[in-house]
């Protein structure tokens, strides 16, 4: 089967779809499938694109056509990006489509309708309520004049959970959804760091054990609610310390002053984004992994981290149920003392914590793992030419 994915980026920065799409699409390819992937080239970005995607099982099985960065008129039509995808444009292929809104992902799904190409948009938590009040008016303006009428064309949206399934059915669309989470490799878990390379890599955190985030510094992530989680957690801890992971998207500054404010700034580690070996790292180094998010379509680093034996506290919008199912760890409100108490619970028995982290890894390991939902999707792929 031939397979065309298109993203808007492949920056590790801008996570989420930046690291599932290309571990899809390598999970495809090792399957024997023609597999190529189309997206924007990042000028500055790509050697950290070149070593995000060089850590991914498979990856080199994957084709890759690039467009431009987009600048001017071509980030408001994606002209540049249209006239690349007709050189790589098969009818008989199928379009895998990665988000919403930017012109490159329009330009690929209305040049798919035009030349009869079968295509599935993945919405990527998107149309997810917290998602779509962001610049609200512009959102839904280009849905009711867009995109409700290339969601309605898709041979099906490709949604993570079944509470975006829930969130896209009140929109009234008329297609068809499939759920297909993202994954991990297991292969990404044979050669893992030693324990304490983290400490090695940071020594100033002078081998303390921590909860670690690991994200984009985001409002979306919810670093307000860690920030003030923390804070109750260290009124009965003297410890664990915190260490905060990832880009800067705007909220760090916010995040600084608020550990500040708290007198907590000692306890607390940012240490920018990590990647390959370095990530790996701090997992395994780590006692417990926290994600307060106001929305996730599905946490990536979640899942990386209960594939590596970690107990996780994850907000109830990450959409992620199956962690308290499982006993994986725990699933609660968005409240910060909500998040304390489930860290004490998770930390004070280390019998149980290590527990924890087993069922976790036997988890992503028995239903997240990317060589079966490569055949998940290529199995859907053919149940939506059917049903077309």
């Amino acid at each position: 089967m031939k397979i065309i994915h298109v993203v808007a980026s492949l920056d590790p920065a801008q996570g989420g779809p930046a690291r599932s799409m290309p571990s899809l699409a390598a999970a495809q390819a090792k399957l024997g499938h023609d597999v190529t992937l189309f997206y924007n080239a990042a000028p500055g970005r790509m050697e950290d694109i070149k070593v995000a995607t060089a850590s991914i099982p498979h990856f080199d099985l994957v084709n890759t056509v690039t467009c431009p960065q987009p600048d001017g008129l071509e980030k408001l039509t994606g002209n540049r990006a249209g006239r690349i995808f007709k050189t790589i444009l098969d009818k008989n292929a199928v379009i895998h489509i990665h988000g919403l809104w930017l012109p490159i992902l329009q330009k690929a799904a209305s040049l798919s309708i035009k030349q009869g190409a079968k295509y599935i948009i993945a919405p990527r938590g998107m149309l997810n309520p917290w998602s779509l009040n962001q610049k609200s008016w512009k959102k839904r303006l280009a849905l009711h004049l867009v995109w409700r009428r290339i969601l309605n064309h898709a041979f099906f949206l490709h949604v993570l959970n079944a509470d975006e399934k829930k969130f896209i059915t009140s929109l009234n669309l008329n297609c068809p959804m499939e759920i297909i989470p993202n994954g991990i490799f297991p292969e990404e878990l044979n050669n893992l760091p030693p324990e304490n390379r983290f400490y090695n890599f940071f020594p100033r955190i002078k081998n303390r054990p921590y909860i670690l985030f690991l994200g984009r510094l985001h409002e979306m992530k919810g670093l307000d609610y860690l920030a003030e989680a923390f804070n109750e957690f260290v009124k009965k801890n003297n410890d664990v310390d915190l260490v905060v992971a990832g880009p800067d998207e705007g909220a760090r500054d916010n995040f600084e002053k608020q550990i500040d404010h708290y007198g907590i700034k000692k306890r607390v580690h940012l240490v920018g984004p990590l990647y390959g070996v370095k990530k790996y790292a701090a997992f395994v180094d780590a006692k417990c992994f926290c994600q307060p998010s106001r929305e996730e379509g599905f946490s990536m680093a979640s899942a990386e981290a209960m594939g590596c034996g970690l107990p996780v506290v994850i907000s109830k919008n990450c959409h992620f149920p199956e962690v308290a199912e499982a006993g994986a760890g725990e699933v609660v409100d968005l409240d910060a003392k909500a998040i304390s108490r489930a860290l004490h619970r998770v930390l004070g028995n280390e019998d149980e914590r290590v527990k924890m982290g087993e069922v976790a890894q036997k988890l992503v390991l028995s239903r997240f793992t990317w060589p079966n939902i490569a055949k998940g999707t290529i199995a859907a792929y053919k149940r939506g030419s059917a049903n077309k």
